[in-house]
């Protein structure tokens, strides 16, 4: 039989789909492809393994799934996603303990300046954002410096590649939109407190 197939990458993602020719070598007849309908997988391979058993009694029977073998062409770039997003994690969550750890501390600092500010009429939304404004510039500064080194490594690392996409503008506006809302949501729990607080008690204090 002669046919022609559809294209498709049977090697890893940094090559280039080229030409493939599958041909019946007789004398190194040692291997079969069969196609199997998924719902019958089981009954089908002990079919083979049957039938196998009776052909070549001398030989064991072996079998590896098509897509199996070629998705091992993909490993490496599947493992390095999985330790981005790992790292990735790790490094959002330090960022918002840390994040955690100066708003308490920035409250503590201005403790008196929010009983003050309570007294003379500040509203629970005024003090918020007067706890927030400077986070938010410092996570507007980091957006604005990370974003073109962001786009810089990443475009470098599609480089290796043969088909690849072109990295939008949007993402990084999506990112950073994501990045000031986790971070506002790790002070404003602190925030929103602190401005609930009796103001007397904050001055009494002082």
């Amino acid at each position: 039989m002669v046919g022609v197939i559809k294209d498709f990458n049977y090697q890893s993602l940094r090559f280039p789909i080229t030409a493939l020719i599958m041909d019946i070598a007789v004398p190194q007849f040692t291997t079969f492809s069969i196609r199997i309908q998924p719902d019958q997988t089981s009954k089908t391979l002990a079919f083979v393994e049957s039938e196998w058993n009776k052909i070549f009694p001398e030989r064991a029977f072996t079998y590896t799934f098509l897509d199996e073998t070629l998705a091992q062409n993909f490993n490496n770039e599947e493992n390095f996603g999985k330790t981005i997003n790992y790292f990735a994690f790790l490094a959002i969550l330090i960022s918002c303990f840390g994040l955690f750890g100066l708003t308490i501390h920035t409250i503590h600092l201005k403790t008196k300046e929010i009983g003050v500010r309570k007294v003379l009429g500040a509203s629970v939304a005024n003090i918020v954002l007067l706890l927030s404004k400077d986070f938010i510039r410092l996570v507007l500064i980091a957006m604005v410096i990370a974003a073109p080194l962001a786009w810089y490594f990443m475009n470098g690392w599609l480089q290796n590649f043969a088909y690849r996409i072109d990295i939008q503008w949007w993402i990084f506006v999506i990112a950073g939109i994501i990045a000031l809302a986790i971070a506002f949501l790790t002070m404003s729990f602190q925030s929103i407190r602190a401005a609930l607080a009796n103001p007397v008690k904050s001055l009494r204090s002082e």
